[in-house]
């Protein structure tokens, strides 16, 4: 070995310990960061149109180490694929959250799909179409830090109080979009080798309640499960032939504060309903954060499915 190649070798692994470390700075800190849009050379484009009143283009930040995009004026299905001779038929629809003003297309978006994919399931991370944030990344930044009022911990229901509701949206672009989603997915099973009885919808947070959306008003989309990942709790009308659900939320998530609305919904409609309840892991831990009990979550998910035989493979 040459005088230069050990040098060069040193610099190699003091470069990629430097990169590693700052890396993790950048991982622990809540700060937003700017960041060029990634690649996407899979993303297929969904047609669904624009929106309307959009003052900026799409731009893409970094909080918490994860990529996160804003200001989605074109909607994109990006599918995640088992190997050759791994799938075993089995199809989901990716939603990431945030708030429907952005997207964290990592935690909850590519490392889930790559992680059902490994499994032998055909994942689609959906990117929506979402509503307009200001342009600048500092103006941006300011409205997200900016004050907010904090919802008691445990929300008044005595005397059967309904638990207030959050303010209504107009999801309208956002499940043209799903759908959108769902009947590419079907034209093209062949291709992607998918069973269409077994085409599922999982979403975290905002993405949550786009799949809980997609499931209670859509006409088109015949879901086969879902799962909502601490999305909202609140009781809904649960159509008759809405989906099984696995339902997964932390306590110490805001959005929980002691209410399980949902899942006494699809109880009570008989509709088989799985919920995971976890002591602890707060909001937007994807597929987990180090040392919290929510981290087995994925797991279990696919557990059941297994057990309720969305994994099983079709007879020639």
């Amino acid at each position: 070995m040459t005088r230069y190649t050990t040098v060069f070798i040193k610099s190699s692994i003091i470069a990629c310990v430097l990169l590693i470390l700052s890396a993790t700075a950048i991982a622990q800190d809540g700060t937003i960061y700017p960041l060029t849009a990634p690649p996407e050379p899979n993303a297929i484009r969904l047609g669904t149109g624009g929106v309307d009143n959009q003052p900026a283009s799409e731009s893409w930040f970094r909080q918490w180490g994860d990529p996160m995009a804003r200001n989605i004026t074109v909607a994109t299905l990006t599918p995640f694929l088992p190997k050759a001779g791994k799938g075993n038929g089995a199809a989901v629809i990716v939603s990431p959250g945030g708030g429907f003003r952005w997207l964290s297309m990592g935690n909850e978006g590519w490392e889930v799909a790559q992680a059902l994919a490994d499994k032998g399931i055909a994942a689609f991370v959906l990117k929506y179409r979402l509503f307009p944030t200001p342009p600048a990344l500092d103006d941006f930044t300011a409205w997200m830090n900016r004050p907010r009022t904090t919802p008691p911990a445990s929300p008044d229901t005595s005397n059967n109080a309904t638990p207030p509701r959050p303010p209504q949206m107009d999801l309208s672009n956002q499940l043209t979009d799903a759908e959108a989603a769902y009947a590419m997915i079907v034209k093209r099973s062949n291709e992607w080798s998918v069973d269409t009885s077994r085409i599922g919808m999982i979403g975290f947070s905002a993405g949550a309640g786009l799949t809980m959306h997609s499931t209670l008003h859509s006409k088109i989309m015949k879901l086969a499960f879902i799962g909502p990942i601490y999305g909202g709790m609140n009781p809904v009308e649960v159509p008759k032939n809405a989906p099984p659900m696995f339902n997964v939320i932390a306590t110490d998530d805001f959005l929980f504060g002691g209410q399980m609305g949902v899942i006494q919904s699809w109880f009570k409609a008989g509709i088989p309903v799985e919920f995971h309840l976890y002591q602890n892991g707060g909001h937007g831990f994807g597929l987990g954060n180090p040392n919290r009990t929510s981290n087995r979550w994925f797991d279990a998910f696919i557990h059941w499915l297994e057990v309720n035989q969305f994994l099983k493979k079709k007879s020639s």
